[in-house]
């Protein structure tokens, strides 16, 4: 079938190239603009953008979908069927009634549970056991659509939300072309969801790292975890802000207040959440610096058990350390 191909960031980045490697012929991408990126917030093709450059696709990127020359574009380009993944933006109807068989979206997550632009995150934030990847209908509605097949993936304790999106991108690409395949045969079976139980994964926002330790220890881990690799969970000591890459949860109890250093290891801070729980913070990156494990950091900062974190100043101007942007799979 000819596809035109809705995609940003490196989630579509697989589906894309699972695409250009099969039978059928992708016509043209559109893409969100350009856009300044990383700690240098430098203007830089987005990962779909790169890949179409450099396999010579046609590429689009209009600032708004209901530009009248995205529908002039796509009815010149006439594809059979529009595949979107992690575009970023609600694709009008009007678009969606162009290619003769609709639009299909690969979605992150096992649907109708985390509709919206940040399943992964919000499935590592939540404790989630299992995540996976939706082939459904793009509808008017968010993520509403009939589900033409899943696969789902276990989420390990300790997995951060980039290792799960990175592995769910190629689960993802792979049961795409399973789902256009059936299409094109005409045996492809499409399931209602269940609206009723449907979950809503809202864009993570930058003011979601700050830690609070009054939460159970697991909680603030799962946080740590998931979000990272953006905007990450951070803390502060001393009004200087620290971000916390690494923790583990421990099975000691304390009665030390939340955000308490209890006991300072050599590879470990200990430190107290709560209800009367105990997480390790194993790697850090205080601010204005590189990334380091604890020990290295220990040898720079000596830290006496009894110390606290706390949360942001009341008046403060630190700049933040790390990644300069957000990783979100969205639709």
């Amino acid at each position: 079938m000819v596809v035109v191909y809705f995609g940003t960031p490196q989630f579509a980045v697989p589906t894309l190239r699972a695409l250009l490697g099969s039978r059928h012929r992708v016509c043209g991408i559109v893409t969100q603009p350009d856009r300044p990126r990383g700690r240098g917030q430098k203007i830089t093709d987005a990962p779909v953008k790169a890949l179409a450059v450099a396999r010579g696709v046609p590429v689009i990127q209009p600032d708004s979908l209901r530009d009248a020359t995205v529908a002039d574009t796509l009815t010149r380009w006439a594809p059979d069927i529009g595949v979107v993944a992690a575009y970023g933006k609600i694709i009008p109807e009007s678009l969606l009634r162009i290619p003769r068989f609709g639009m299909v979206n690969v979605h992150a997550s096992l649907l109708p549970k985390y509709r919206g632009a940040a399943p992964v995150h919000r499935a590592v934030i939540d404790g989630e056991p299992e995540t996976g990847v939706t082939i459904m209908r793009v509808e008017r509605l968010l993520d509403s659509g009939d589900m033409f097949a899943t696969v789902t993936r276990p989420i390990g304790p300790d997995e951060t939300s980039d290792h799960v999106e990175r592995e769910l991108a190629d689960l993802g690409a792979t049961l795409l072309l399973q789902v256009l395949d059936a299409i094109e045969a005409g045996t492809a079976q499409e399931e209602k969801q269940d609206h009723a139980t449907a979950t809503y994964a809202s864009k993570i926002a930058r003011s979601e790292g700050v830690i609070d330790w009054t939460l159970p220890a697991i909680s603030i881990h799962n946080r740590v975890r998931g979000l990272y690799p953006w905007p990450h969970a951070f803390t502060y000591l001393d009004r200087s802000r620290i971000i916390v890459l690494k923790t583990r949860v421990e099975a000691e109890i304390t009665t030390a207040a939340p955000g308490t250093i209890v006991a300072v290891s050599r590879d470990e801070l200990h430190v107290a959440t709560g209800h009367g729980g105990r997480l390790a913070i194993e790697e850090l990156q205080p601010e204005g610096r590189r990334p380091m494990r604890v020990r290295e950091y220990l040898a720079g900062r000596p830290i006496q058990p009894g110390v606290r974190f706390s949360g942001p100043p009341e008046t403060s101007t630190a700049t933040e350390a790390g990644n300069g942007g957000p990783n979100v799979t969205s639709a």
